[in-house]
């Protein structure tokens, strides 16, 4: 029986335009693409970059971001790829690690950014918030998909999930824990967070990079530990995406304290950012030739 209250689940993933099918989750994964470009552009740009850059850098990330979630899809989560020979193809169908995907994108941009003669760490700053906004939106195409939800639930939001999509030993339930909602809601406050960390202190370069990571991962640890639809190994009895979570979470802890204390020789402790003095020339004081 449903709650009182529950979110429902659309009946199909797919959009007929005419004689076009188009896909929920690829429109969804296009639209956190162009606010991710968007928003890292507008950063990069008033920080002295051009848009060219911008592009470049997403076009070749997004490339290799693509085929890096996947791998990492297929090397965790075989079982859940479909037993046909586009299987391995089927990102329509879900199947995207951002554990794959992260780091592949990342170092894709960084080398076009770095052959471009500009500063990786510096766009790796500027495009973090504009990244967490990506992920942010890209988590509702796991909505039309009717995946990667939580463990069953009555509470208000719960969300509906259709009988051919609940996972072994749960066909009892209706109703399941909407794990993409709460992904994006975390990481939609991350993306505030970070903007405003940004604008009041002075970070070294790719402190925020690295806190975006940090942000991220400590949510994503406990997404991890209601979720239950997706075969993944477990490791003494925690899925194993939740192990990566609390690993990487670590490590860009320690990364953003190393490049902090890297830069404190050059511009002290970590304080609040302060205005800089105007450059213009004060009337009265300009001298004639004459």
């Amino acid at each position: 029986m449903l709650p009182p209250a529950s979110i429902p689940s659309p009946s199909t993933g797919e959009i007929e335009v005419g004689p076009l099918v188009l896909h929920a989750y690829g429109l969804i994964l296009l639209l956190g693409i162009g606010a991710a470009v968007w928003l890292s552009g507008v950063r990069w740009t008033r920080r002295g970059g051009d848009w060219d850059l911008v592009f470049r850098a997403a076009l070749w990330g997004v490339a290799f971001g693509i085929v890096g979630a996947r791998l990492y899809h297929l090397a965790t989560s075989w079982e859940s790829v479909p037993d046909e020979w586009w299987g391995p193809f089927a990102i329509w169908e879900g199947g995207l690690g951002i554990w794959g995907a992260i780091p592949a994108g990342a170092l894709a941009a960084a080398v076009i950014v770095r052959r471009a003669g500009a500063s990786a760490s510096e766009f790796a700053d500027a495009g973090a918030p504009g990244v967490l906004l990506a992920q942010a939106i890209g988590r509702w195409g796991n909505y039309f998909n009717q995946e990667l939800f939580g463990r069953p639930t009555d509470l208000p939001w719960a969300l509906e999930i259709d009988p051919q999509n609940r996972p072994e030993g749960y066909a009892a339930s209706e109703t399941f824990h909407p794990t993409f909602l709460y992904e994006s809601l975390w990481n939609l406050t991350g993306v505030a967070v970070l903007l405003l960390v940004d604008r009041r202190f002075r970070i070294r370069p790719p402190g925020l990079f690295a806190l975006y990571v940090a942000w991220y991962t400590f949510g994503r640890f406990f997404i991890e530990l209601l979720r239950i639809d997706e075969p993944t190994p477990r490791v003494l009895g925690m899925r194993w995406n939740a192990w990566v979570a609390i690993v990487v979470f670590l490590a860009a802890i320690a990364a953003f304290v190393w490049t902090q204390r890297r830069g404190r020789e050059r511009r002290g402790p970590l304080e609040p950012v302060q205005r800089r003095p105007s450059m213009a020339v004060p009337r009265g004081r300009v001298r004639r030739r004459g």
